[in-house]
């Protein structure tokens, strides 16, 4: 919502300009597959393709967290349930893994796990085929299943009970001993090469649409409203994982997969114990040369590392396990032609470039719009309209224009000419000549005056991973905004006194209108950390949220230090950047928003509409709750990583600097000037010994 935009100094040289502008096309791929995968059925990626995506967008964001804009998928996991099904909430969620494409890429998965786990090797590590399907859970409660749902969100997912039993791999009942009281199996539902010939043949024969690759027909197919549907759909499982289970019955991963055949569960034959990355790389090379035998999609292997207590320390980051990764197979390429370069507008201002593509197949994918980074990138690999290109889609990802075919090239072939002035306003577009900035990104100056980045920043509000407000999406904004009834977001709470207008648009009948204001109403209460996140300001994404909600608290507390911040002279800027993880890049930005009398206006209207929760306190009866910690020196038994992971779980806050706000240090040897800090405020000082027996 500002109007001002641009990377502080302090943040060019951590985040690399191709990262931040891989970074926005990453955000523009998913969210195109989520509309077309989760809410019209009609997927455009393969499941591993969209996996790698989100997955390289979290790789991004790791490495870079002041990249993590206003409409960053990063942290949402599938998408919410159809409407038709009942919700089932995952009582542990269902997440994703992040990928690697190459040996270097496992090598430095292993050395990041065993950095965290203080230099303990985390050898066994599993190896199994990545199967191209749909992410399942079964609940199993004494040896009977009785519930089955999908992926969902990641939190909740669709009740696909009826679904799951006509699976006839499935058992409905658990065979053998051993299994707990109550667990939950997880696994991929999958159709294979002869099945999905076979069920394609009979579509034809019925005169219906065939599906374009066995994933989609399976997603399909388990997602049918009814489930006679269903079981004339061969759909198959393999069970490799579980969430929730009352009584422990495995310390590896291995043990547990054999347990679950055992019990009657298919496993996959494939997956195999690995000691060393020699081992590894050659059980990868192994699948890759049968994969076209196997008789159904796989698009990699995925390694996990065996010991379950190690996976109990390493846990997650964002998203995805510390503990696993996905292996994807290489790229595949094919020849088309550019026929345009069209220009878009971002919430920031960034004119992004995309290409228009004839359309082409690659890796089993149809592509027709490629996006080209910025107009260095174009400059670069000489783009031009008319040119025969190289398309790639590395690892099954997001496709890529790789270079020109120059000897095909038309002599009516001109350089391309990147605009100077916004497409959607009109406005002179800066690169870092004017701004100061070193990116090669052109950014609108008009800020909200400028249509598209002020109907951006309502779309990003609206988002499933900012408030959240069901039924009210990129066309919807689009139609409000353009007839002048929501420009602000404030302005969506005060939709109801616009409800005759609403009734008079076409579609809009009175229980589209009526679930549409229900929707808009039930969001009136916002976490803190969500409404931080949905107002888009600049390096704010939803862990950067999530740290400063923690550690303010209240949203009006953020907004009187940030405005406080602004001030020359007065410390509340330096007790900023004292937040662990919060760096200049965030701190610089939140002073320019709060300093804007229009962004406090806009805000100012937010919360005369809306009641902000706070931020949600972990562990109330742990007994650092509350408490701001700071780790120094070097920790014996486990990373600061870990020790830090462990506080935050406790409830704790956890600074990267001493301050007379701290309440505890945990000092290992090596200490230095934190240490001399603590012991100058008199702030009590304890041993990574004494800390450990602190928290138990």
């Amino acid at each position: 919502m500002s109007r001002t935009s641009g990377l502080s100094k302090s943040a060019k040289a951590d985040v690399p300009l191709a990262a931040r502008t891989r970074h926005a096309i990453l955000n523009t791929e998913i969210k195109a597959a989520d509309s077309a995968y989760y809410q019209e059925d009609k997927p455009t990626l393969t499941d591993a393709a969209y996996d790698a995506l989100r997955a390289e967008l979290l790789a991004l964001e790791a490495a870079y967290p002041s990249l993590v804009t206003a409409k960053s998928r990063s942290q949402k996991v599938g998408a919410a349930p159809k409407k038709g099904f009942a919700q089932i909430s995952h009582r542990v969620p269902m997440l994703s893994l992040d990928n690697g494409f190459n040996p270097t890429d496992v090598a430095d998965f292993i050395t990041r796990a065993e950095n965290f786990l203080n230099g303990a090797s985390v050898w066994p590590i599993n190896a199994e085929p990545k199967i191209d399907g749909v992410s399942a859970s079964l609940i199993y409660q004494a040896g009977k299943l009785v519930q089955a749902a999908t992926r969902g969100d990641g939190a909740i997912g669709e009740d696909i009970t009826a679904n799951i039993l006509t699976i006839k791999e499935i058992p409905a009942t658990l065979a053998g001993t051993g299994w707990p009281d109550l667990i939950e199996v997880r696994g991929e539902v999958y159709l294979g090469h002869a099945e999905f010939a076979a069920l394609n043949a009979r579509m034809q024969d019925e005169g219906k649409d065939n599906f374009a690759n066995p994933r989609n027909a399976a997603a399909g197919s388990l997602r049918q409203l009814d489930a006679n549907v269903t079981a004339t759909r061969p759909l198959r499982f393999f069970a490799y994982a579980w969430g929730h289970s009352s009584e422990s019955f495995a310390t590896g991963q291995a043990e547990a997969v054999a347990a679950f055949k055992s019990w009657g569960l298919p496993t996959n034959p494939l997956m195999r114990s690995c000691s060393t990355l020699a081992e590894l790389e050659a059980a990868f090379e192994n699948l890759g040369a049968i994969r076209a035998e196997l008789g159904y999609d796989i698009d990699g292997m995925v390694l996990k590392i065996d010991s379950l207590e190690q996976q109990r320390r390493l846990g997650f980051v964002s998203r995805a396990p510390r503990w696993g990764l996905a292996w994807k197979f290489p790229a595949e390429q094919a020849e088309t032609v550019l026929d345009a370069i069209d220009i878009q507008v971002g919430r920031t201002g960034a004119l992004t470039p995309v290409a228009r593509i004839r359309p082409v197949t690659v890796g089993g994918t149809v592509v027709t719009n490629v996006t080209l980074h910025n107009a260095d990138e174009i400059a670069r690999k000489d783009f031009r309209i008319g040119d025969h290109v190289i398309v790639q889609r590395a690892g099954d990802v997001i496709p890529q224009l790789v270079r020109v075919v120059s000897e095909r090239r038309p002599a009516s072939a001109l350089p391309f000419i990147f605009p100077i002035h916004c497409p959607a306003c009109g406005s002179p577009a800066l690169n870092e000549a004017a701004t100061g900035e070193e990116e090669a990104v052109r950014r609108c100056i008009n800020g909200l005056a400028c249509p598209a980045q002020a109907k951006e920043s309502l779309k990003h509000f609206v988002s499933r991973r900012a408030v959240d407000i069901d039924g009210l999406g990129e066309k919807q904004i689009e139609l409000f905004y353009e007839a002048g009834r929501v420009r602000l977001p404030a302005d969506i709470y005060r939709l109801r006194k616009h409800r005759d207008w609403l009734l008079s648009l076409e579609g809009y009948g009175e229980k589209a209108v009526g679930n549409l204001l229900d929707a808009i109403e039930a969001k009136r209460r916002v976490p803190f950390a969500r409404l931080l996140f949905g107002l888009g300001i600049r390096h704010v994404g939803e862990t950067n949220a999530s740290q400063l909600a923690r550690h303010f608290n209240t949203f009006q507390a953020l907004v009187a230090h940030a405005k406080a911040a602004a001030q020359p002279g007065l410390p509340a800027r330096a007790e900023l950047l004292t937040i662990d993880g919060i760096g200049p890049a965030v701190v610089d930005s939140l002073m320019r928003f709060f300093a804007s009398t229009d962004n406090v206006d806009a805000v100012e209207r937010l919360l005369a509409e809306v009641d902000v929760e706070p931020a949600e306190q972990v562990a109330q009866d742990s007994p650092v709750s509350g408490q701001t910690i700071v780790f120094t020196g070097t920790l014996e038994t486990m990373s600061r990583d870990e020790a830090k992971a462990q506080a935050i779980a406790l409830g704790a806050k956890v600074a990267g600097s001493v301050s007379k706000k701290t309440d505890l240090v945990v000092a290992g040897p090596g200490a230095g000037s934190k240490l001399k800090d603590a012991q100058s405020l008199g702030i009590k000082v304890i041993t990574e010994a004494e800390w450990r027996a602190l928290v138990g």
